[in-house]
């Protein structure tokens, strides 16, 4: 009678968080390869408390700027692989570098290890507010009828913008100029003060622009309509079938993680991605959480390994090379 009082009392209690034994056993280090103040700063610092909750150490946000994010990644890939030193990853780290930079210290495929996405910002092009293009059809004509003459802003050579956009150019045959800047910050006051036609950005760059009318999206790159600008149509709804572009951002550690020590971060790091609130907040800054599929270790790397591969083409096609 007892044991079985004992048994059903066991039964009733709570069940315990999965934990890898003795993980994580003192504080995270979440390496964000880019200064503060931007998107994957953002991410992390919305992450970062979640991981604390979930994991029951500290989790300290580090932000280690410079070469692209490439700084930051080697710093990760080279770090013991027991799962306490993580990388906020995005498209420069993980699959744009890869394809410009001749001297990478690290090798994203064989040195980092996905854990999962947390979220992506589709891409967008917008014009400016007396722009006489109303649809992208008619942007797209209008750079055939004239090459080269209608610039576009990005947020600089080999960036992913500039990635997407000649994958775009590619897509649609549009004949744009590209005018690269030291970064999506030093694009943008340009283009409100009139200096450049048309950017090629982030959603969330530019919905308060379009929404204040300072600027006018024409098209996002996105599989379908977004709910903070539903009047915006995608790329192949405005005549561009097939093409998306995002900035995403994920976690990764370095390769060799303990599968105990995977299991316990991608378990905690899913669930994360898929509480309402985080999605909420994902959807407040322009982007879109993760789905399901891809905020694991498995989706993020088959993510990423097609993210190269279009970063790949579009670099040939724009006949960058590495540096």
């Amino acid at each position: 009678m007892q044991r079985r009082l004992l048994i059903t009392a066991a039964a009733s209690l709570p069940l315990a968080r999965p934990r890898a034994q003795g993980f994580p056993d003192r504080p995270i280090r979440l390496i964000v390869p880019f200064a503060a103040g931007g998107n994957a700063d953002t991410v992390a610092r919305i992450l970062a408390p979640r991981l604390q909750e979930r994991l029951g150490q500290p989790v300290v946000v580090e932000n280690r700027p410079g070469a692209g994010g490439s700084l930051g990644a080697e710093v990760v890939a080279r770090a013991r692989a027991d799962g306490h030193t993580l990388l906020i990853g995005s498209n420069g780290p993980l699959s744009v570098n890869p394809v410009v930079q001749a001297r990478l210290p690290y090798d994203p495929a064989r040195d980092l290890q996905p854990i999962g996405m947390a979220m992506q910002v589709p891409h967008c092009l917008m014009v400016q507010p007396t722009a006489p293009w109303q649809e992208l059809r008619q942007l797209i004509a209008a750079s055939r009828a004239a090459p080269d003459t209608l610039g576009v802003g990005t947020a600089g050579v080999a960036s992913a913008t500039h990635l997407a956009l000649e994958a775009f150019k590619a897509a649609s045959g549009a004949r744009l100029l590209h005018v690269p800047y030291r970064g999506g910050g030093a694009a943008l006051p340009d283009f409100l003060a009139g200096n450049v036609p048309i950017l090629f950005t982030e959603f969330s760059t530019a919905l308060p622009i379009h929404r204040d009318r300072r600027g006018r999206m024409l098209a996002v790159a996105a599989a379908a309509r977004l709910p903070a600008a539903a009047e915006v149509p995608t790329m192949a709804e405005a005549g561009v079938p097939g093409f998306t572009a995002a900035s995403y951002v994920g976690l990764v550690g370095p390769a060799g993680l303990p599968a105990p020590v995977l299991a316990t971060l991608s378990g905690a790091f899913a669930a994360i991605v898929a509480e309402e609130e985080f999605r909420a907040r994902m959807a407040a800054l322009g982007g879109e959480a993760a789905p399901p599929a891809l905020a694991t270790p498995e989706g993020f790397a088959a993510f990423i390994a097609e993210d190269l591969a279009r970063s790949r083409a579009a670099a040939q096609a724009a006949g960058i090379r590495p540096e």
